[in-house]
């Protein structure tokens, strides 16, 4: 049976915690009843839920941050979880380091929202950041320290897409063709080719097994990435896919297969030693040099950008071109690509006009004549 007394001017309350154990709480000096009768119901709701934890024994949001992140650690990748502990170490250790996990509540969170604004962290950087809040805020759940997650609740900050507005280098057929030509050795020349054609991701290509390539279809499945020295499987099912490959392609691939070094990884582009091929190698010894040559100013992914805006030029379907590209929804491709679009599609009006009045209906020639009565 819970109780409020007062003692020394001070409320205390008495109560049995979700264990049995007796605890006294002694609430801060010009706390009023109602006060105290609102804090003893939030504690009796929390007993009731198992998730009730002592004051003392609430441990810093920053110790439960770092319990989540390695808890993490073996899930994700090394990229990921640099980035995760950057946005823990810059931006909400420093903020909440002085608060137990209990205490970081729906306010607590707005205040450190417009405290972001308020330092110019950009929007997109704010939306990861509040993505892993919510993410550390749910383990505290799990672990039974509070009992919901306020970033679940708040307004997400509105901005700019991710890729609104953001110059995309495009390289164009005859740019394509002049790379090509820069790059002597077939191994390489087979590796840009594929990017510009089928739009892997440089991890994917480099993490590409001939066990991979259906000739039969013409397609590559994509079921791995090779990135900071290991083998990952995609990051999500839309990444795990299979990819349409144009015929000069396949049979680049057919030509390169017989010149391909035996190795026992199955690799269709080893390293000299027959293991994967380091992508730093690969760009500064080899990319590099030629695009220098060619006389172009492009990264290895704008191979990727340029495959996917020769589809929207030809006029694909866009839900076929997030698929092969991978994206895990539409919205990327149309945020990113969408500005490629055509504004003025005039065979498309010309097309729904022949769909409606094919039959020959005389709904628009026609006119009545008025009939006076």
């Amino acid at each position: 049976m819970a109780c409020i007394t007062k003692r020394n001017d001070r409320y205390v309350i008495d109560f049995y915690d979700n264990q049995g154990k007796r605890q006294r709480q002694t609430l801060k000096k010009g706390t009023t009843l109602k006060d105290a009768k609102k804090i003893l119901r939030d504690i009796e709701d929390k007993i009731d839920k198992g998730v009730y934890v002592t004051p003392k024994k609430m441990p810093l949001f920053s110790k439960v941050a770092d319990s989540w992140l390695k808890a993490k650690r073996p899930n994700i990748r090394h990229s990921t979880y640099k980035q995760y502990k950057g946005h823990l170490k810059n931006h909400l250790k420093p903020y909440f380091e002085n608060y137990k996990i209990g205490q970081v509540n729906y306010d607590k969170v707005e205040k450190f929202m417009s405290h972001c604004l308020d330092n110019d962290i950009h929007i997109l950087t704010l939306k990861k950041i509040l993505i892993n809040l919510g993410a550390i805020m749910i383990y505290a759940v799990r672990k039974r320290y509070i009992d919901y997650n306020p970033v679940r609740d708040m307004e997400k900050p509105k901005g700019q897409s991710e890729h609104k507005d953001k110059e995309l280098n495009i390289v164009t057929p005859a740019e394509i063709l002049t790379l090509l030509d820069a790059e002597p050795d077939f191994k390489h020349k087979t590796l840009y080719m594929a990017a510009v054609t089928t739009g892997l991701r440089q991890g994917e290509l480099l993490g590409l097994k001939w066990s991979d390539l259906d000739l039969f279809n013409s397609q590559i499945h994509v079921k791995r990435t090779y990135n900071h020295f290991r083998f990952y499987e995609p990051k999500t099912k839309r990444s795990r896919r299979k990819v349409d490959v144009p015929p000069q392609m396949m049979k680049q691939f057919k030509t390169w297969k017989l010149a391909c070094p035996a190795n026992d990884l199955d690799l269709v582009f080893p390293n000299e030693t027959g293991g994967p091929m380091s992508s730093l190698n690969m760009y500064n010894r080899k990319f590099l040099p030629a695009i220098k040559k060619a006389g172009l100013q492009i990264r290895f992914h704008d191979l990727r950008h340029t495959w996917i805006s020769l589809l929207i030029d030809q006029g694909e379907n866009i839900k076929y071109i997030q698929n092969q590209a991978g994206h895990a929804s539409i919205k990327t491709t149309i945020d990113t690509y969408g500005h490629l679009m055509k504004d003025i599609n005039k065979e498309a009006a010309s097309r729904l006009g022949e769909a409606i009045f094919a039959t020959g209906h005389n709904l628009v020639t026609s006119t009545k004549k008025e009939v006076t009565v």
